[in-house]
């Protein structure tokens, strides 16, 4: 299920920048906005779009779905990729993906269409390049809402333009432990965009694992080229100044890090059960160990599969469809179940490591 998984596959700056987005909103020509629809409105846009993906070159490689007809782990596998939000619901919203799940389009959600596109590490070539594609083909079938003035017509103003928004997930530990996330979110908010913990807060306000999203703000600032230009040097900046605080850890910091990598280290690898938060900040510790060289023998992308092959509706996927022994104290109990197959992920995924940095 995960091997051939888009966020499985390494891309530039994987020590730094976990995965690029690029999402269009787009609304049909004639029809009110999803928060208005009236009578058979949105039954008629969902039939309208998923015919659309019939009639594309590749139309074999697109499923589509209504979300009403999703069971609860496949919504639940669904919001942790980043295709729905957790609040989606309405009993026309649908869904189509692509098979190798980089591509996907939601319907009657907030906008009546809204594609996103995911590529791993800085890449937002890749990610623009796949959502155009479904864009246009989708504009050989359907009349988008737009105007001379305002470019595509959306629910939101802000995604009015364009209707392009962009986001990175990173992972800034190096600066997290030095206290520099304060400068560096007030930094990019001058810079137009926003900055925000990808998986909630953990100790002392900070973003649990020090995993944190890139956004840019509106659809309406220049064209899609400026603000793919913009979003990139931001981000490359970034990149360099976690790079540049990971050498100043390892000078004036070294004990905290080695204490910080070694336990999650020894945690990762004898641990009988791991709730979820706490798998996320020692995956935090394996990549910091990696990136300052104390640790090798895993890739980054291996790494960063694990952020998504640990999550539990995955989890719960795998133990529906296989056939696992579990020690008798947990084999009745769904919870302990998912704690231990997440910690025996997590120590197959690590087996290769070893510490280099004594």
């Amino acid at each position: 299920m995960n091997s051939d998984a888009w966020y499985a596959v390494p891309g530039k700056d994987n020590d730094v920048v976990l995965s690029s987005r690029v999402r269009f909103a787009r609304n049909l020509a004639n029809f009110p906005f999803p928060a208005k629809l009236r009578g058979s409105d949105g039954e008629r846009i969902q039939a309208i779009v998923f015919d659309a993906f019939n009639h594309f070159d590749d139309s074999e490689s697109y499923q589509a779905i209504s979300v009403q007809q999703l069971d609860n782990v496949g919504r639940e596998i669904l919001v942790e990729r980043g295709v729905l939000d957790a609040s989606t619901e309405g009993k026309y919203c649908g869904v189509v993906m692509r098979s190798d799940g980089k591509v996907s389009c939601t319907v009657n959600n907030v906008d009546h269409v809204r594609i996103s596109s995911f590529s791993t590490g800085l890449d937002f070539d890749a990610a623009l390049s796949a959502g155009r594609y479904v864009d246009a083909s989708l504009q050989k079938s359907v009349q988008f809402a737009a105007s001379y003035d305002f470019g595509y017509l959306t629910s939101s103003l802000f995604d009015a333009g364009s209707g392009m928004k962009l986001s990175v997930r990173v992972h800034l530990p190096a600066l997290s432990l030095l206290g520099k996330i304060g400068s560096t979110g007030d930094m990019l908010s001058k810079k137009g965009f926003t900055f925000s913990a990808t998986y909630g807060l953990g100790a002392k306000g900070s973003s649990l694992g020090s995993f944190y999203q890139v956004s840019s703000l509106d659809s309406l600032s220049g064209s899609e080229f400026d603000q793919v230009a913009s979003l990139t040097a931001a981000v490359q900046q970034l990149t360099e100044q976690e790079r540049l605080a990971r050498k100043q850890c390892m000078e004036s910091e070294q004990t905290a890090v080695r204490n910080q990598v070694y336990r999650a280290l020894a945690l990762c690898k004898y641990s009988k059960l791991l709730e979820l938060r706490e798998a996320i900040s020692l995956i935090s510790g394996i990549q910091l160990g990696l990136d300052t060289k104390l640790l090798s023998g895993v890739d980054d992308s291996v790494v960063h599969a694990l952020l998504y092959r640990m999550q539990d509706g995955h989890l719960e996927f795998v133990l529906k469809n296989g056939d696992f022994q579990f020690e008798e104290d947990i084999a009745q109990n769904m919870l302990r179940k998912k704690e231990r197959l997440r910690a025996l992920i997590v120590q197959e995924a690590f087996e290769a490591i070893s510490v280099t940095g004594e």
